[in-house]
């Protein structure tokens, strides 16, 4: 049910993602109008969702064990609005990693290529035992790969 990525939550964005050859991660969802603020125009509060959740989860890629980063801080730079009903992209990768703390930056691209929003933010390593008590099987808290999953993404 989480709203960035829960596939079964009705009002979510279903944020589907990727990790690149260089060890970002990158997020596609299309926004609906379930998802807007002013007419037509995706909700900064829930840009700046994707851009946290993108960035937090790029520590996922670095190490074998699991690591979850929980957000300290987040920075965000709203450049052009973003429409709905077009598949977005978001990038995040990580910058700067120390023992407990990491940091990381993102964008939200459009279709055009144009970047809409900047992200920046600081996440305190935890392990997920700590962040939340639940059953991974019951939760379905997995990664599952669809048939329209793309075979390429164009960064």
């Amino acid at each position: 049910m989480c709203f960035i990525c829960g596939l079964k939550n009705p009002t979510g964005i279903h944020a589907h993602f990727y990790v690149t050859e260089n060890k970002e991660l990158i997020a596609l969802f299309t926004p609906t109008e379930e998802h807007q603020s002013y007419p037509g125009r995706l909700h900064g509060g829930i840009a700046s969702a994707i851009l946290d959740e993108t960035i937090g989860r790029a520590i996922l890629n670095k190490y074998d064990e699991e690591i979850w980063g929980v957000t300290i801080e987040l920075n965000v730079k709203f450049k052009k609005p973003i429409p709905l009903n077009e598949e977005l992209k978001v990038i995040g990768r990580i910058t700067n990693d120390s023992s407990k703390i990491f940091e990381g930056t993102g964008e939200i691209i459009l279709k055009n290529g144009d970047t809409a929003v900047t992200a920046s933010g600081k996440y305190l390593k935890v392990p997920l035992e700590r962040i939340s008590e639940f059953d991974r099987v019951e939760n379905e808290w997995k990664v599952t790969e669809l048939e329209s999953d793309p075979r390429e993404i164009q960064v």
